[in-house]
């Protein structure tokens, strides 16, 4: 749920939304409800995701990027076979249409990397002026189908980054506490929370997304670091 995470507050809120059913959904009226809310109590970065609902149209990926301009929204940068179960589609065409227009309306891309195609594909719409520098990418480690969570992967995913990018990492599963450790260790940013991980401990649910982020930000402590305020991360990410 979120990254750069620590103290009592988040820097960013990486935010899906669910249907009265309890589905995801990309229903631009509950992104506008959500965002209103938080906006009424906080000024965390809000970072919207486009691939709440698989079956959603690339329209309705984008449409309430339009209404509601937020600071961030991920970019998954590649396709690929979701859980062993399904195709997480993102067709080229829709990744030009959602860069360009990420551009216009000014929304930085999240770029969410899977494995080390997607990154690839990711520099190479720099190339073709689909996505512009400084980049940040979200190395999601642990999905079914892409790259597991390894602290090897994680080593060799960072050594591919452009110079200038900025970047963070989550485990899923088992790889969760080792990515995080691994990440602060080599000078990346966090992300924790209960969209990639519902279990705190080894047979033990976690009771909310604020325990993840209370023990993210223990940990960056005992690295000697401080955890980024919402402000301070708008300034390392370089937001409009």
């Amino acid at each position: 749920m979120s990254t750069l995470a620590g103290r009592r507050e988040l820097a960013i809120a990486h935010l899906h939304m669910r249907d009265d059913a309890g589905k995801g959904t990309m229903n631009k009226d509950k992104f506008r409800e959500t965002v209103e809310r938080i906006r009424s109590k906080c000024d965390i970065v809000l970072n919207l995701t486009t691939s709440g609902d698989l079956n959603a149209t690339d329209e309705t990926r984008m449409a309430h990027l339009l209404e509601l301009r937020p600071e961030m929204a991920s970019y998954d940068a590649g396709t690929m076979n979701w859980g062993h179960r399904t195709v997480f589609l993102n067709h080229p065409l829709f990744l030009e249409k959602l860069g360009k227009t990420m551009q216009e309306i000014q929304v930085k891309p999240e770029i969410e990397i899977f494995d080390a195609g997607m990154l690839y594909n990711a520099l190479y719409y720099v190339k073709q002026g689909v996505l512009t520098a400084p980049l940040h990418f979200q190395f999601v480690l642990g999905a079914p189908g892409g790259s597991t969570a390894t602290v090897e992967n994680l080593v060799y995913l960072k050594g591919l980054l452009p110079q200038e990018a900025t970047w963070s990492a989550i485990g899923i599963g088992t790889g969760h506490l080792p990515i995080l450790y691994a990440a602060l260790a080599l000078g990346g940013h966090v992300r924790v929370g209960m969209e990639d991980n519902v279990y705190y401990a080894k047979g033990r649910l976690a009771k909310s997304n604020a325990e993840f982020v209370e023990r993210a930000g223990r940990i960056i402590r005992e690295f000697n670091k401080e955890a980024a305020t919402p402000d301070e991360a708008r300034q390392i990410l370089g937001l409009k």
